[in-house]
């Protein structure tokens, strides 16, 4: 155990040093006005001993000077940075000859602000530091108030209602739907699965056999061999469940981190090109490995004795076989992430655990070895057919990005239309039709194979009404995964078997008014464009006659994207806005407004959550999460409304 806990111990403490390696520079800035709308920032810093920082040389190519970066679009720097100081010319170990400055910094720039200038200006400074062949990228924060500037019209009564008891609801009703943690277990069975899928690889499946005889080859007794196999079956799991810890530690800085980051759009942009190189690696292009020398080295240490040398040949496994595991692993983390740490961890053990079992499980029943189908040209397919799905997968993320920023490039029926090529691809190759890397002209196709490749023509079929405008276009077995319906080349009118959607309020300021004209409850739904769940509500509950009905007549039904990217206009932002929790943020963009207002005042952090309001702002039931069984969603809703009924 000692050598887990230092394990342990490494990757909490990696995730620490990894915070800290560019506080090295510690910035006091102010800022003078000189005009209307013009103001002069000012920055000193002190250089720690031995290093140096980089100022103005335009002859090296890739080398920035010090800088301010402002935050507010409407900030735009004027003419160059200006140093209160000469700096000095060195040969630098990395650029050759080079101006630095040591000791103190100072630094001086003018920036011009067009329209809404703000009370306050944040931004970072950033800058090159080197010390002999040590070399960083500092990046700090810093914010100076603005004489003359206007306090946002933005308060913390848009965010916090204070009416709100979520202990103590007009009706007690919706609690045990309530979601809160929920969902690890099935996200543990999807890690599993993926897990399984996993070892049906060519990177995986034939260490089976091979590790198993080596444990019972090497053992005394087949207690000793018995012992090992499940001590390294253990370790499997171990090392897998030990990468989620990083994200428990980043957690712990706003509630909403995880779904910040699962929707963030260059982080999917981001995904989408590493599925793609992952898909073009799987179809046998190239063969896709860790650098050897991290193989080579956790290698060396599986001759370690007993425990020691055991963990390592785990970790080696996780290594080597990462060609194949990465892709299915980084569907697990990307799909996981919006849910918190806890999913991931769970997503993680589940995929560690189906790993594991077989190692144990052949290192217990060895004579089980003889059951095992032998390698060959079939795990060759099994990878192919994941080079398919990890390019569907690669657009779904390339969809999120899309989405949230509203670039308007994979509309619905654009989106399905490329998972109908896919489709139809995955079904010629499966037929032999269609051949890459490896394959050969009159190989021989088996029952299995065909068999497959009939679900993939039905599945391809299946996905052709997704591209119309009839009523069949809907994909009720894929809602969710595609764009919604609204998001169309047909125009936002395109409502067939849509919902209630096209019917909504996006701002909760006009839900509350026109709940008070026209005296009826506010349904709130928390929803996110990425939001895979919230899709299934709105197309497969929503679409409910009863449902469709009773929220139509009965409710203001808002719904608040907390993954919008829009940002609000200067005026409505709130900057260093102080948390029930005591943290500060700034709440820049449409999603940050209403994934703080979501936080602050229904302790939740997921979507879809869905709560009801009476016209003065009182909690009629208790706030529930997804909720896919029509029938009972409809009880919560007629609960809600007899509430607010008695509450006037």
């Amino acid at each position: 155990m000692k050598q887990l806990s230092l394990l342990f111990l490494a990757v909490l403490v990696s995730v620490l040093v990894f915070g800290q390696t560019d506080s090295l520079l510690h910035w006091q800035t102010r800022s003078r006005k000189v005009s209307d709308g013009v103001y002069e920032l000012v920055a000193r810093t002190s250089i720690p001993k031995g290093w140096h920082v980089y100022g103005t040389n335009p002859k090296v190519e890739g080398l920035d000077p010090v800088k301010f970066v402002p935050a507010y679009e409407n900030a735009v720097l004027q003419d160059q940075i200006a140093y209160g100081s000469k700096p000095v010319s060195i040969e630098d170990p990395l650029f050759s000859k080079v101006d630095v400055f040591t000791g103190q910094l100072e630094i001086r720039q003018q920036v011009k602000i067009s329209g809404f200038v703000p009370a306050m200006l944040k931004g970072t400074i950033n800058a090159s530091l080197a010390k002999a062949d040590e070399f960083i990228v500092s990046e700090q924060p810093f914010e100076v108030t603005l004489e003359g500037g206007a306090v946002t019209a933005a308060t913390t009564t848009q965010i916090k209602i204070p009416a709100i008891e979520l202990d103590k609801p007009a009706a007690d009703c919706g609690k045990s739907s309530v979601v809160s943690g929920s969902g690890l277990g099935s996200i543990f069975l999807l890690g599993f699965l993926g897990g399984l899928i996993a070892l049906l690889t060519p990177c995986v499946f034939p260490m089976i056999p091979v590790t198993v005889s080596f444990f019972t080859k090497r053992a005394s007794s087949r207690k000793h061999a018995i012992k090992n196999g499940a001590v390294y079956g253990f370790f499997i799991f171990l090392i897998y469940l030990l990468a989620s810890v990083p994200f428990h530690v980043l957690g712990n800085v706003q509630p909403e981190i995880f779904n910040n980051i699962s929707t963030n759009s260059w982080l999917n942009v981001i995904f989408f090109v590493i599925f793609i190189f992952f898909a073009i690696s799987f179809f046998g292009y190239f063969e896709l490995t860790l650098p050897s020398g991290i193989a080579s080295k956790a290698d060396s240490k599986s001759g370690l004795g007993s425990m020691g040398g055991i963990f390592f040949m785990a970790l080696t496994l996780a290594i080597v076989s990462f060609s194949c595991t990465g892709p299915i692993l980084g569907s697990l983390l990307v799909g996981s992430l919006s849910g918190g740490a806890w999913q991931l961890t769970s997503g993680l053990a589940g995929f560690g655990l189906a790993l594991a079992l077989p190692f144990a499980l052949f290192a217990i029943f060895p004579d089980w070895l003889q059951s095992l189908p032998k390698s060959g040209g079939w795990l060759d397919t099994v990878k192919k057919i994941l080079a398919f799905v990890e390019v569907a997968l690669a657009f779904k993320f390339l969809s999120n990005a899309d989405l949230v920023m509203h670039w308007g490039l994979l509309k619905r029926e654009v989106f399905i239309g490329i998972w109908i090529l896919i489709g139809a691809g995955l079904t010629l190759y499966l037929f032999g039709i269609l051949r890459l890397p490896h394959d050969y002209k009159g190989m021989k196709i088996g029952a299995g194979r065909k068999a497959l490749g009939v679900l993939a023509l039905l599945f391809t079929l299946y996905l052709l009404p997704g591209v119309t405008q009839t009523q069949y276009a809907n994909l009720r077995l894929l809602s969710g995964f595609p764009p919604p319906l609204s998001y169309s080349i047909y125009g936002q009118n395109n409502v067939h078997g849509k919902g209630l959607e096209a019917n909504v309020v996006n701002d909760y300021d006009k839900a509350l008014a026109l709940s008070k004209e026209q005296n009826k409850p506010i349904l709130i739904d928390f929803t996110g464009w990425a939001c895979v769940n919230c899709r299934k509500m709105e197309e497969n509950v929503w679409t409910n006659p009863d449902v469709y009905n009773y929220i139509r007549e009965n409710y203001i039904l808002v719904s608040l994207y907390v993954d919008d990217r829009k940002k609000l206009p200067a005026e409505q932002r709130i900057l260093n806005y102080r948390t029930k929790t005591g943290d500060s943020k700034d709440i820049i963009t449409i999603g940050d407004k209403w994934a703080t207002f979501e936080a602050e005042n229904f302790n939740q952090t997921t979507q879809p959550l869905y709560g009801i309001l009476n016209t003065r702002e009182q909690l009629m039931n208790h706030p529930v999460g997804y909720t896919p069984d029509a029938a009972e969603y409809l009880k919560w809703l007629q609960c809600g409304k007899e509430a607010f009924d008695r509450s006037r």
